[in-house]
């Protein structure tokens, strides 16, 4: 009787989670402009979705600033997770603990501070601000992943490869990177995930020539949900289905 209760409460949890998402991905089949019955199947929201100019440039921009700002934020991250571990430096605790800040500080506390900064630097609002925005915000979640790892990590792998003559970049090219590749890429695709789907810090440091997907979005919906944003939220389910599965295959050949 347990078992059973345990198997449909776990149920039920999975139910609520992903009810929401099934019937979004639905919607984005179904003939009916509004969803509220089942007309029919159809790929006719999917052929507007790429006629749909605008809609089609802020998701590119989101992508490319998702992409950027991850890539960069993982480099940047593995490497001060790297001094943050092996080293020792006059502002080491003071570093770890600026990080933290901006992992727990509100989304609308960074998104003003970043106006006011870039506004007193007379920087433009556009792709520049919102690529080194959404970098700082990224960067502590690489830190915490990446440092996570090297907490487990066996010193005397670099003690030994020390004594046989291999420098720093030797020991980081093929003893860290190689080694902490599961969490570089982990912290990469959560911050792609964070990246893309900013709204508020987004919204603040951005400016009206360079639009990304979540503020065009949400000003679309203001006025009622198009079935393009459901053909657009199941391409990024998608997407995101597709970066876990190719993740899951990294991580598998490299326990080989």
């Amino acid at each position: 009787m347990t078992r059973i209760f345990k198997a449909l409460l776990l149920l039920l949890v999975f139910v609520y989670l992903y009810a929401p998402i099934a019937v979004l991905v639905v919607n984005s089949f179904n003939q009916s402009k509004y969803g509220y019955k089942w007309s029919g199947f159809s790929w006719k929201w999917y052929q507007k979705l790429w006629q749909n100019d605008a809609l089609i440039t802020a998701f590119n921009h989101s992508i490319t600033i998702a992409f950027l700002a991850a890539t960069a934020a993982a480099m940047i991250g593995t490497l001060m997770a790297l001094a943050i571990y092996r080293y020792r430096f006059r502002l080491k605790k003071a570093a770890s603990s600026a990080l933290f800040v901006v992992m727990m500080s509100p989304d609308i506390v960074l998104a003003i501070s970043f106006l006011v900064l870039f506004v007193a630097l007379g920087m433009q609002l556009g792709f520049w601000t919102l690529l080194l925005a959404h970098i700082t915000f990224c960067l502590p979640f690489v830190v915490v992943t990446v440092y996570a790892q090297l907490k487990g990590f066996d010193d005397h792998l670099l003690e030994a490869a020390q004594d046989l003559g291999v420098n720093e970049w030797g020991m980081f090219r093929t003893i860290l990177l190689p080694l902490l590749l599961p969490s570089i890429l982990a912290s990469w695709l959560l911050s792609f995930t964070l990246s893309l789907d900013d709204v508020i810090i987004s919204s603040f440091v951005t400016g009206p020539d360079y639009e990304v997907l979540p503020i065009r979005v949400f000003s679309m919906v203001k006025v009622g949900v198009s079935p393009e944003v459901n053909v657009l939220a199941t391409l990024l389910l998608l997407i995101s289905i597709l970066s876990l599965i190719v993740f899951s295959l990294l991580v598998r050949r490299k326990s080989l």
